[in-house]
């Protein structure tokens, strides 16, 4: 009877997980509108046509469709994604306590790989407390019973990914944003807990990810070999895969 319970298990909690990445989904297209501005201008506070975005939290919590001109980026493709990548979780973590800390996380991936394709910007208010809560909440789950991952290594895959990825912005500048750098501390924090071959692999795949991508765009012929990319979510990506992978294998 235990082992029935133990494989009906993980349903439930790929399901559970879906539904929230599904709704929590549903909100990442107005804050992504909203911060998919310039670095010199300010988070947008309006509609196209200049209606005042209204929600929970100043605005920035709340359906993407502007209430008096229907306005607004569809839900539909960012929701089902956020869903996917939760459920996805779900799968390869299992009932381990990690999982929490995957779930509230994805969305926030998800966020600002939608921002840095649409401009190229992965805003600090993102991308340092991505870091920041990554590192505090895998603390916490070190001290939960049954967790399948290792603090230290955690926060040392932070510095040493954060560090390699400042290296390279200081040998190429053009090819590697700042925004790159910041992010790395968080995703090298996540991919930490599950071990160094983890780290290497998800950092191995986000580039290969944008390789590919890069090169598919010069294939077409819609970008050059010193065209400008967005890097981030490919990052996230690489790191999503990797995570799984460590995740399933721990």
């Amino acid at each position: 009877m235990d082992l029935e319970l133990w494989s009906v298990r993980p349903l439930w909690l790929t399901v559970l997980a879906a539904l929230w990445g599904a709704a929590a989904g549903l909100l990442v297209p107005r804050a992504a509108y909203r911060f998919a501005v310039e670095p010199d201008e300010a988070w947008r506070t309006r509609c196209p046509d200049g209606h005042v975005l209204t929600g929970a939290a100043g605005g920035w919590l709340g359906l993407a469709r502007c209430p008096d001109c229907r306005y607004g980026p569809g839900t539909p493709l960012v929701a089902l994604a956020t869903a996917g990548a939760c459920a996805g979780l779900a799968l390869a973590t299992g009932a381990r306590p990690e999982l929490a800390v995957w779930l509230l996380l994805a969305p926030l991936g998800v966020l600002l790989a939608v921002v840095d394709f649409r401009v190229q910007r992965l805003p600090d208010v993102l991308t340092l407390p991505l870091a920041g809560l990554a590192l505090g909440l895998l603390g916490v789950m070190a001290l939960v019973p049954e967790h399948a991952g290792a603090w230290p290594t955690a926060l040392f895959g932070s510095l040493v990914l954060g560090g390699a990825y400042f290296l390279l912005f200081l040998v190429n500048p053009n090819g590697m944003g700042f925004g790159d750098v910041k992010l790395a501390l968080g995703i090298g924090t996540v991919l930490g807990w599950y071990g160094w071959g983890t780290v290497v692999l998800g950092t191995f795949a986000g580039f290969l990810f944008g390789g590919l991508f890069g090169l598919g765009l010069v294939l077409m012929r819609r970008a050059g070999r010193k065209t400008s990319i967005p890097f981030g979510p490919f990052l996230i990506a690489g790191a999503y895969v990797g995570l799984l992978i460590g995740a399933y294998a721990a």
